[in-house]
């Protein structure tokens, strides 16, 4: 149906929802925390900037091609933002390019996993993209095995310069045909 928001999806353990000026305090409180931002392509805000910035990704429409959105990623039991993905559709459509951001006390409980997860579904259902592309520090760890549990898989490696210092960024990739398959797929029990 058209003119319906998409948002907010319910996920097991999460909910993607808009961005909204009530979360300002959630939101300034993860992305000032230096250990998050190190890897990030965002720098921290200042307060009146922040509230703006969620203001209009309250409002953005999803998924136009060339501009980048902010989804949120709340906690299922209250509803409190604890963090955030990115998504630019190319501006053929073609393919999305995913990026995320979790508070550190929601870390290794699997809510970015289901958050990114649900983030690619969402994208692959609403656009004609054939491809989502994540792109990570090669020293980011923790974000290279969240793309590989959710299916993608490495297709480059860039020497890039980041904030001043020499790196290696991996880029990584998932495709519809692939994504189909990989949810048509159903693990052997061997035989009865």
């Amino acid at each position: 149906m058209a003119g319906v928001d998409p948002l907010p999806r319910v996920l097991d353990g999460a909910v993607l929802r808009r961005l909204a000026p009530d979360d300002l305090g959630a939101f300034q409180a993860y992305r000032n925390d230096p250990e998050i931002a190190r890897y990030q392509g965002w720098s921290p805000m200042p307060d009146e900037q922040a509230s703006s910035f969620l203001a209009a990704m309250r409002d953005a429409p999803l998924f136009q091609p060339g501009e980048w959105t902010q989804i949120g990623i709340a906690s299922a039991q209250d509803g409190h933002l604890v963090g955030d993905i990115g998504v630019l559709l190319a501006d053929d459509g073609q393919h999305a390019e995913i990026g995320f951001t979790l508070s550190r006390t929601c870390q290794r409980r699997g809510v970015a996993t289901r958050a990114v997860n649900g983030t690619i579904a969402l994208t692959l259902e609403l656009t004609a993209a054939r491809r989502i592309l994540a792109i990570t520090d090669a020293r980011n760890l923790p974000s290279i095995r969240l793309l590989e549990r959710v299916g993608m898989r490495k297709c480059e490696l860039r020497n890039a310069v980041w904030r001043g210092e020499a790196c290696e960024e991996l880029v990584f990739a998932l495709s519809r045909v692939d994504r189909a398959q990989s949810l048509t797929d159903v693990p052997s029990r061997g035989p009865p």
